[in-house]
């Protein structure tokens, strides 16, 4: 029995042998390796789907989902998915947003059922007023003025000798909606086309009064023009006040036959 093993025992102790026994040796963990991450990446997870179009505010029901297989591995840094029908089940569309027919579900368009007020003013601070900017599809650079985006307000107006006055008004004016002519929001649906009628936003009362005014100043056909700026100047907006106090003046002093109060 001795002499049978000699040969193995010589091939063992060869180093070469050792060598290249290693070298196979790690290449089949890794292979091992590799083999199980890839099965766990690639190993189907059911998640649940909008089998149609779900439009803001509307009442999740189990009519309304799906169930598709998705690669485990897309779950791994998505924190925002939703993997469970319960998550979302008898809960709300975010208000402005729509689910479209075979999306996947994401926990930051779901709120819980009864939570979405009807108002975007509901939580106005006070001293501050809801202030409505009539606006067409073409003053909204073919809507692309949307809901939560930081603005700058021009003014054009005719001075007393009928030269064309146009400047910077207001600076920063976050947009809280976007409706059409029938008071609902702009960007609430895909599958209709509703055209933008009107910019709200909320400004402070003294603010409030001075916009309003020119509306009534019809003497220097004085108009308000939304401005869209950048990513970056919603992302940091400025505080909201008045850019041009020559602009102001002229507003009140048009307005002073409303009484002695009215540049106050």
């Amino acid at each position: 029995m001795g002499n049978i093993l000699t040969p193995f025992k010589r091939f063992l102790s060869n180093k070469n042998t050792v060598t290249i026994l290693g070298v196979l040796l790690g290449i089949a963990v890794l292979y091992v390796g590799y083999s199980i991450r890839v099965k766990e990446a690639v190993t189907p997870v059911s998640v649940p789907y909008a089998k149609e179009e779900i439009p803001s505010r509307t009442v999740i029901t189990e009519e309304m989902i799906g169930f598709t297989e998705v690669p485990s591995s897309m779950l791994k840094n998505n924190t925002n998915l939703v993997t469970n029908s319960n998550e979302i089940l008898d809960k709300q569309v975010s208000y402005a947003t729509t689910i479209p027919k075979n999306s996947l579900f994401y926990k930051s368009a779901i709120v819980e059922k009864g939570a979405m007020p009807d108002s975007p003013f509901e939580d106005i601070p006070d001293g501050y007023t809801v202030f409505s900017l009539s606006v067409d599809l073409h003053s909204t650079y073919g809507n692309s003025i949307f809901p939560g985006n930081t603005i700058d307000l021009y003014m054009s107006a005719r001075d007393d000798t009928g030269q064309i006055i146009y400047a910077p008004f207001i600076k920063s004016i976050e947009v809280q909606a976007v409706r059409d002519n029938k008071g609902q929001p702009v960007f609430e649906t895909t599958t209709e086309n509703r055209t933008p009628a009107e910019i709200l936003f909320y400004v402070e009362d003294e603010l409030y009064k001075l916009l309003s005014l020119t509306k009534y100043i019809s003497s220097s056909n004085i108009e308000l023009h939304p401005v869209p700026r950048n990513a970056s100047y919603s992302a940091n907006p400025g505080d909201v006040q008045v850019a041009s106090q020559q602009l102001k003046e002229f507003i009140l002093d048009k307005a002073s036959t409303l009484g002695s109060d009215a540049k106050n």
